[in-house]
């Protein structure tokens, strides 16, 4: 998302916080009915273009948006909605990207008052690893033909009450409707907008063996001092590693693993 899209953007998110705030809303109900709007978006391309149109005034945007979703949502999601309708979008896509962005952050808000993000954070990489070491059941939450309703009740029944409500709310959201990305990638973004909620960046550690909680603190503190920012951990283990650890934060990778250093070393004698 670039240039008009990111600036709209950054204005919605910080209007949503503000009506969440107001305590007229409740973030899940928010969130549920932002991602209906999405929904809505991805289905009507006319509506979408109409939405976005840079020639269209941006009263007649607004009021196409109410009437719309006038009955149909709240009317603090309708008015929320129909304001954002108003600023200008680089892209007709960028509307509906914009608007499950916030139905996320309304979803983080629950979890923020909850005292449950660091748990949401959580859930959602060791979900993303789940799907991503069990083939079978990969192949079932990413296959097409089978119905959303049909894919929700098998994540219940896999979440049940191991899951907190919001992070159950966002995997249902990333498998059932994934718009065209991996569910891996869908629920990597909703990760990044906790990150992003807690103003920290994630690392991604592999290491042969757990790490104890001494070491996990020493390596968030060392990555936050050479970073800047405050850095949550997410632990894989990967026994093939054979010993150190690969540290992969954003673009950046650290890699000290013993499996890399001998892969290394044969390269060379190899020479």
């Amino acid at each position: 998302m670039q240039g008009a899209s990111r600036e709209s953007l950054a204005t919605a998110r910080e209007r949503l916080d503000a009506l969440l705030a107001g305590g007229e809303s409740n973030p899940i109900a928010a969130g549920d009915e932002l991602f209906a709007v999405v929904d809505l978006l991805d289905g009507q391309a006319a509506v979408r273009a109409a939405l976005t149109d840079p020639s269209r005034e941006a009263g007649d945007k607004s009021a196409l948006a109410t009437d719309l979703l006038g009955g149909k949502l709240s009317d603090q999601v309708v008015g929320f909605v129909a304001d954002t309708a108003r600023s200008r979008w680089s892209a007709p896509r960028d509307l509906g990207d914009a608007v499950e962005q916030l139905g996320v952050q309304s979803i983080l808000v629950s979890a923020e008052g909850a005292g449950r993000l660091d748990d949401v954070e959580d859930e959602l990489f060791r979900f993303s690893r789940i799907v991503g070491s069990e083939p079978s059941l990969r192949s079932t939450l990413a296959d097409r033909g089978i119905p959303a309703d049909r894919k929700a009740a098998l994540l219940n029944s896999l979440l049940d009450t191991r899951a907190s409500t919001e992070a159950a709310r966002l995997v249902n959201r990333a498998v059932t409707r994934p718009r065209g990305r991996q569910i891996e990638d869908a629920l990597a973004a909703m990760g990044a907008a906790v990150a992003r909620r807690r103003e920290r960046l994630v690392a991604t550690v592999t290491t042969a063996v757990p790490l104890a909680a001494e070491q996990r603190d020493r390596l968030a503190a060392a990555l936050a001092r050479q970073f800047g920012h405050v850095v949550h951990l997410n632990i894989v283990v990967d026994p093939a590693v054979m010993g150190g650890m690969r540290v992969a934060l954003g673009d950046e990778i650290i890699d000290g693993t013993i499996s890399t250093r001998l892969h290394e070393a044969a390269r060379s004698l190899a020479r």
